[in-house]
């Protein structure tokens, strides 16, 4: 077994290497990919007694990282699990993978989500989805809506409170919505997270604040539809995907966009963890409407407005953005997730997907080839003027992969 400090390189090998460049692009040895697929599993970490009751509630099931690897295995790959705990520094050091399948969301820190990117980074270990930044950012809501409104994109008022005892902006009129900074997954949210008077207020505030102990973020209440928007894709992923049929000339797919009908779920109005946690069929769970049933031009602002709050943040190859309609029907970004659900037929982003015809299988070998792309282990081969993508270690030009049933 190699010593994890013989995978460090030279200061000089770093220095050549920092900065906004993937970090190691060199050609990769010849045969298939051993992919190393890294996720949180349920029930797998300790959790605190003082914690909140959903603490956790964003860790994958065994059964999403099963069709994970299976989705990979098709294209003749070979994977292997493992947990994002402390054991993973030395789980990489012993395997070496050509390339990690990231959807950990992180143990503790306000950056959690961002924790595997930059262990795989240090170790100049490849990877898909955002890097280290866009991860940290995107978990972070305050950060994200303060990137959204310096850069013109519309998002919601609002304010963090750190202690509780801040004043209210005066810009804020109630109602209010409240809920944690730094979680996702609809965590900290529930009916109570509507406000509407100063006592509200700060009662909620203090009740984030104490569960969650970090601050909690203050909005304008958007009382329109809810949308969620997929973003797939790249500036440059028409050179590398074996999709082109799927991409817009700018390199993103313009995916169905999903409504969210919270009228008559358990928590009206709120689309919180509770009733994210539900399956189809169950009593209280909300209605998802893909394709939303909207005018052409809204989902083509939907869409374009996404990929937008994608951009900002330095996201790569792949998220999720939710958008909700203000008072006056105007759209307005909540959140964005970098990590988006992978669970087949149940995440967003799976069922946005299977409304657009996209097979389960070609999403994750998709998301999986463009993270590939950004490290010189896919190359380019000219086939009757169109750019088709070939695995530098395969010797045949990759084909319309299809979908075996997941039982």
């Amino acid at each position: 077994m190699e010593n994890l400090a013989s995978l460090i390189y030279s200061q000089e090998d770093q220095a050549a290497n920092e900065g906004d460049e993937p970090p190691d692009p060199t050609p990769q040895p010849a045969g298939p990919w051993r992919v190393a697929v890294i996720a949180n599993l349920k029930g797998e970490h300790p959790l605190t007694s003082q914690g909140p009751s959903d603490a956790g509630a964003e860790f994958d099931k065994p059964e999403t990282i099963q069709a994970i690897q299976k989705a990979i295995e098709t294209d003749h790959h070979t994977t292997v699990f493992f947990n994002a705990d402390a054991t993973l520094p030395l789980r990489l050091s012993t395997m070496l993978p050509d390339i990690c399948f990231n959807i950990a969301e992180g143990v503790g820190g306000d950056a959690r989500e961002a924790q595997v990117p930059a262990l795989l980074e240090m170790l100049h270990i490849p990877y898909t989805a955002s890097r280290v930044l866009a991860n940290a950012i995107g978990l972070d809501k305050t950060m994200t809506k303060k990137i959204w409104r310096d850069a013109g994109l519309p998002t919601a008022h609002f304010q963090e409170f750190i202690t509780g005892e801040e004043e209210l902006d005066a810009q804020l009129e109630f109602p209010l919505f409240v809920k944690p900074a730094r979680e996702g997954t609809g965590m900290g949210m529930d009916g109570g997270s509507i406000v509407h008077n100063i006592d509200e207020l700060r009662a909620r505030v203090a009740w984030v604040i104490q569960n969650y102990q970090q601050p909690a973020l203050v909005e304008e209440f958007l009382p329109g539809r809810e949308f969620t928007v997929a973003v797939l894709g790249r500036e440059d992923a028409l050179k590398y995907t074996s999709h082109p049929e799927w991409y817009e000339s700018d390199g993103f797919v313009r995916l169905p966009v999903e409504e969210v009908d919270n009228s008559f779920s358990a928590t009206p109005g709120v689309y919180g963890n509770f009733t994210k946690t539900l399956h189809f069929g169950e009593e209280g769970i909300p209605r998802f409407l893909c394709p939303a049933p909207i005018p052409a031009d809204l989902a083509t602002e939907l869409q374009t407005l996404a990929i937008k709050a994608h951009k900002a943040i330095g996201s790569l190859d792949v998220s999720r953005v939710d958008i909700r309609m203000d008072a006056h029907g105007q759209p307005r970004l909540i959140e964005i997730n970098t990590l988006p659900g992978l669970t087949p037929d149940f995440s967003d982003l799976c069922v946005i997907c299977n409304a657009a015809g996209i097979k389960y299988t070609d999403l994750i070998l998709e998301i999986l080839y463009l993270g590939a792309s950004r490290y010189g282990l896919l190359s380019l081969e000219p086939v009757q003027e169109t750019a088709v993508v070939s695995f530098s270690k395969r010797e045949t030009v990759p084909v319309l992969r299809t979908m075996q049933q997941f039982e």
